[in-house]
């Protein structure tokens, strides 16, 4: 039976040499083993296959990635906003708030009022690609002293020109999945001087010894129950209405652009057959002991190991929460563990690695411990968000796109 993985373990560790918790494990297709399964496309429509060294084998195996680094941070981000949303945690957070701007559902007066087409609702510092660095978080603002401030104008926001591997504490305050997750503040005002903090947490998943038959294609056809005939053609009008086309009509077209009649499809990602997929997560407590916490403007050894264990307590939670229960990573790649999701403590090198349970409860329970331990000590951890609004011109900027988006077809979809 192994040991759980509580606060006092966690501590020790983070103030100790200890260099990482570590989560290694196998995963089948939900469909049982030999199901296939659909890996992500990259630039050119391919999959990222690779040959790849595996423990027992003596030859180098065919390997797909199935999940990158990035998305499996983005997964565990998610999992903590739902947490959140679920009153099971409280964090910091930064929401940019666009629910004033949601459109009524008159389209002629929403247009009148620069109202949006499409809700958005809000977004937080948990969904934007870069964190509290991203775009959407700089082009809104903030109200301060009456006034509506550029967020990286404010007070809050010229704060982040000062942080360093010295001072992490403003970050620790208003964004501590950027020091977990990684962050390079490019687009601020020091530009490519910018602070850059190193992903502490990495994961991915990969399928191993995966069957890739490149000469098989995905076939198919779309049915349609109205058996409606190519040869019948039909006239787009500007606001996407149709009409049967006349015999010598100009700029008629198929009914299949409009979705009506059979499709036949043909594609060249056909899925892939894999022995197994392993996912691999490894949180680095060497890379959080390079971070410093100064309160009130001191740095003291106690408050960084009790930050530096928050900071590995959200990422343990984070990981936990997104992959307790399986990985759904797309469509027809649903992944089902093994065995139930443990972890090793590396601790001293040439000893064997301490194996330690966290359920997604306990990890939650771990990371409202460490958080009012770091408290006690004057760390800043607040649980009421910072507000953003939207700017007239990144307001006008999403509204265009959505009427681009609107449009029939996708050539304006990145």
């Amino acid at each position: 039976m192994n040991a759980k993985l509580d606060l006092a373990t966690l501590q020790t560790a983070v103030a100790g040499s200890a260099a990482a918790f570590r989560c290694r494990r196998r995963l089948q297709p939900a469909g049982g083993e030999g199901d296939k399964v659909f890996p992500p496309t990259f630039a050119g429509a391919v999959y990222a296959v690779e040959q790849r060294r595996i423990p027992g084998r003596d030859q180098a195996v065919t390997c797909v990635l199935l999940d990158s680094v990035q998305s499996q941070a983005n997964r565990m981000e998610l999992a903590l906003q739902d947490a959140i949303d679920d009153g099971r945690i409280k964090m910091p957070l930064i929401i940019v708030d666009f629910s004033e701007h949601a459109p009524t559902g008159d389209v002629e007066a929403d247009a009148a009022a620069g109202r949006l087409i499409d809700d958005v609702g809000k977004i937080t510092s948990l969904q934007v690609p870069h964190r509290i660095a991203d775009a959407i978080l700089r082009d809104s603002e903030l109200q301060e002293n009456g006034a509506k401030v550029p967020f990286r104008k404010s007070s809050k926001g010229k704060s982040l020109n000062k942080v360093s591997f010295a001072n992490a504490t403003t970050l620790f305050e208003l964004c501590p999945t950027a020091l977990i997750f990684g962050m390079w503040d490019s687009t601020g005002p020091k530009g490519g001087l910018g602070p850059a903090f190193e992903r502490a947490i990495v994961s991915e998943v990969v399928g191993i010894d995966a069957a890739i038959d490149e000469a098989h294609r995905a076939r198919g056809v779309r049915h349609d129950p109205l058996e409606i005939r190519a040869a019948v053609k039909i006239v787009k009008a500007a606001d996407k209405s149709w009409k049967v086309a006349d015999p010598k009509a100009k700029g008629a077209t198929e009914p299949s652009k409009v979705n009506h009649s059979s499709v036949p499809f043909d594609s060249a990602n056909a899925g892939v057959t894999v022995e197994y997929a392993e996912q691999l997560t490894t949180l680095s407590l060497i890379c959080l002991r390079r971070l410093r916490f100064p309160v009130n403007g001191h740095s003291k050894q106690a408050t960084d190991v009790a930050a530096r264990s928050v900071l590995a307590a959200l990422a343990l939670c984070a990981a936990t929460l997104a992959f307790e229960s399986g990985t759904d990573l797309r469509s027809r790649c649903l992944l089902w563990p093994d065995g139930p999701l443990e972890w090793e403590l590396l601790d001293r090198p040439g000893s064997e690695a301490q194996r330690l349970t966290l359920s997604g409860d306990e990890a939650v329970a771990l990371l409202n411990g460490a958080v009012s331990a770091a408290a006690a000590l004057g760390l800043p951890w607040p649980t009421e968000p910072v507000t953003l609004q939207p700017s007239a011109e990144l307001l006008k900027l999403v509204r265009l796109s959505q009427q681009e988006a609107t449009k029939e077809g996708a050539e304006g979809k990145v």
